[in-house]
């Protein structure tokens, strides 16, 4: 019963740490390096990351320095982030990639907002469908004998109890991702 509620758990906490990595995608007015985790550059004939082509620093509130250890791959990494969805201009002054991060409008933080919102909502459907995976083990147990069916109700209560927890700790990630790009 132990290990069937450990996988829950470990699966509920791995779909937590990726909505956090997903949010990290979402554009705020901030400058951050983790907004071009995605971007993938073609060096040598390859997609690659551009974190493995590049330095990405973040000098200022408002503006990334992109320094490739190849300067044949500056316009390569131009074009990628140009073609991202990021909406950012790069400029190339032959050495680094500076871009400067505009702040965003009312109506694309609302975007953002829905887009945030939309990646909780499929981290919380994750959630309850471990649950009810983990609710399916356990009754199956129970029917081949091999737990009591007080067992099968105590394990239940902890798997909700657990998804509680993780659906709690979802709608804190999100209201602090709201938070984050509202901010002016």
């Amino acid at each position: 019963m132990q290990e069937s509620i450990s996988k829950a758990e470990d699966k509920m906490k791995k779909s937590v740490a990726a909505l956090e990595d997903e949010f990290k995608t979402i554009r705020t007015g901030r400058a951050s390096a983790a907004l071009f985790d995605q971007v993938k550059v073609e060096a040598y004939g390859t997609p690659t990351p551009l974190s493995q082509v590049a330095t990405v620093s973040v000098p200022e509130a408002r503006l990334v320095v992109i320094q490739p250890w190849d300067k044949g791959l500056l316009s390569e990494i131009e074009r990628a982030i140009q073609k991202s969805e990021l909406s950012v201009n790069p400029s190339n002054d032959g050495k680094v990639i500076r871009i400067a991060i505009p702040p965003l409008t009312e109506d694309r933080r609302k975007e953002f907002v829905k887009v945030a919102k939309n990646m909780a909502e499929q981290s919380r459907v994750a959630v309850r469908n471990v649950r009810r995976e983990a609710n399916d083990n356990l009754k199956k147990k129970q029917k081949a004998s091999e737990i009591t069916e007080d067992d099968e109700k105590k394990g239940a209560d902890e798997v909700q109890k657990l998804t509680d927890n993780y659906i709690k700790e979802i709608n804190l990630l999100l209201e602090e991702k709201e938070k984050e790009i509202m901010e002016i």
